[in-house]
């Protein structure tokens, strides 16, 4: 059996996060928050702090920045926040390279998907805000994009968070 996804997307600080928690806690009073994020710096750390605190003791948290499939998640609810943060990590350790970060993203997911378990997985659409500066930022928005379309069409479930309000979009 496989897991089944929510996939929730939309822009920085639309409402993701609570969104997402406010899910995991209607389906198990004991979720998992998967967080896949590198600390990059000390404003970084204060960020990660912030969002451990904004979770009780009914949440076990989980930290790993790329590995995900690893993890035995059977028949738990997991809240996995998020894809433009493990993407990076991708991004960063293979140089820049949109392909090869790409591969084995999915490669990845699908391993992870393998399992019986909820995934409740967040993500961003950077590319709906600026036009990135810089060739690695826009190598990156193509790199999100690609990715979440591969998530969005291997979901059961996908919401877009719109200034706090959920839209279903499947």
């Amino acid at each position: 059996m496989a897991a089944t996804i929510y996939y929730i997307t939309g822009g920085q600080r639309s409402g993701k996060s609570s969104y997402a928690q406010n899910l995991a806690l209607e389906l198990t009073n004991t979720p998992i928050y998967l967080a896949t994020s590198r600390v990059w710096d000390a404003d970084h750390r204060k960020r990660i702090e912030r969002h451990q605190a904004d979770r009780d003791k009914r949440w076990t948290n989980i930290e790993e920045e790329k590995l995900v499939s690893q993890l035995d998640l059977h028949q738990k609810v997991v809240v996995m926040d998020c894809v433009t943060l493990w993407l990076t990590n991708f991004f960063s350790d293979n140089k820049y390279d949109v392909n090869q970060s790409l591969t084995e993203a999915k490669a990845e997911f699908d391993r992870l998907i393998e399992q019986d378990f909820t995934l409740i997985i967040i993500s961003n659409e950077i590319g709906m805000g600026l036009h990135a500066e810089t060739e690695a930022g826009r190598k990156f928005t193509d790199l999100q994009g690609w990715m979440n379309q591969y998530i969005g069409q291997k979901a059961q479930h996908a919401t877009l968070m719109v200034s706090g309000i959920p839209v279903k979009i499947k």
